[in-house]
């Protein structure tokens, strides 16, 4: 499903939501039967598990793992929770697959992070290691070296040149730099060859 699919049900579930927040407001209105996944918490009186996902799901899109516990966080029965997530996946809201390609797009794009560095998060988020490795495997071993290279760049220039005639010092930038690429997800391989590689025209220019 592409992203303006999922924005366009998004859009349509929220208008649901005005819709029902409106009638309820009106004093001469009974209150809707309630559907699938439109009961209050235990509290009482508060937003519905679905009402909540659906706010939850306009700030970003979240996989099913991430959606689940943000919902139980908020005191809903499993089984309600459950259900609304059901609902939400037959509507194509909730999609691991389509969350985890656009994770990996996203935040390779415009955040550089290198593979291993995503492969953390979408674990954290409770998405599948099958799903991770194919929405991985849309990031080639150019598009990682390009990202690790441009991220350099834009440190390289703090390194000053005449420390780099010393060994011990160019050693030093050398462990940072690594260390820095490393964080950002990208393997120690590409890390050291792009470092050393940087460090060197550097020194040249």
């Amino acid at each position: 499903m592409t992203d303006p699919d999922v924005r366009a049900r998004l859009d349509d579930a929220t208008r649901e939501i005005l819709a029902r927040t409106e009638q309820t407001s009106l004093p001469t209105t009974p209150n809707p039967a309630p559907s699938a996944g439109s009961s209050r918490n235990a509290q009482g009186g508060g937003a519905s598990a679905y009402d909540s996902a659906l706010r939850l799901l306009g700030v970003r899109a979240r996989s099913r793992h991430e959606l689940r516990t943000r919902l139980l966080d908020k005191d809903f029965e499993p089984t309600e929770v459950d259900t609304v997530l059901d609902r939400l996946a037959g509507v194509g809201l909730v999609d691991d697959r389509d969350f985890a390609h656009q994770w990996v797009r996203a935040r390779h794009t415009y955040s550089a992070k290198g593979r291993t560095a995503l492969r953390h998060e979408l674990r954290t988020k409770g998405v599948d290691p099958g799903v991770i490795a194919e929405a991985l495997g849309t990031i080639d071993d150019d598009d990682e070296r390009t990202r690790a290279a441009e991220l350099l760049e834009k440190k390289i220039g703090r390194v000053p040149v005449d420390a780099l005639d010393d060994p011990a010092e160019r050693n030093k930038h050398l462990r940072r730099l690594v260390g820095m690429l490393a964080r950002r997800g990208y393997g120690p391989g590409i890390a050291m060859e792009l470092v050393r590689t940087a460090l060197d025209e550097r020194r040249r220019n």
